[in-house]
């Protein structure tokens, strides 16, 4: 399965980084790039749970692929949350359903740097990204 535009380009940006310093600093910036949900997409029914932190899920179907947005209240959760839409938007039901988080944020040069709370958080925001697109 080839990798969308978004996960090209973060893979590509943090094979740059010589260490964890640089990383997070990255991080953060990708963090700072997802779009702010509105106060309606902020809503307990868009809530993921399982999360330490507040985040917020919302997917949108485009033919056979999904669009997903997603928010936090945590600074590095955006981050990682950023990473992982990188990952998932433009695939179908079927390769999202192929995804290996861990695998991902290895390949980023990341892994080490989930705790297993936040690896907990983020499995469960794409276990309700699979349970949405399985939905329609």
């Amino acid at each position: 399965m080839s990798l969308p535009a978004g996960a090209e380009q973060a893979l590509a940006a943090f094979a740059q980084c010589p260490g964890w310093e640089q990383r997070a600093r990255l991080l953060m910036q990708w963090g700072e790039r997802l779009p702010a949900l509105s106060d309606a997409g902020r809503c307990e029914a868009n809530r993921v749970h399982g999360c330490e932190s507040q985040v917020w899920l919302i997917a949108e179907q485009r033919g056979q692929v999904w669009q997903f947005c997603a928010s936090s209240d945590a600074r590095l959760l955006r981050g990682l949350l950023a990473l992982l839409l990188a990952r998932v938007n433009g695939l179908t039901r079927a390769d999202l359903a192929a995804i290996d988080l861990a695998d991902w944020f290895a390949q980023l040069g990341l892994a080490r740097q989930l705790s297993p709370s936040r690896s907990n958080g983020l499995n469960a925001v794409l276990q309700r990204m699979r349970e949405l697109t399985e939905r329609s």
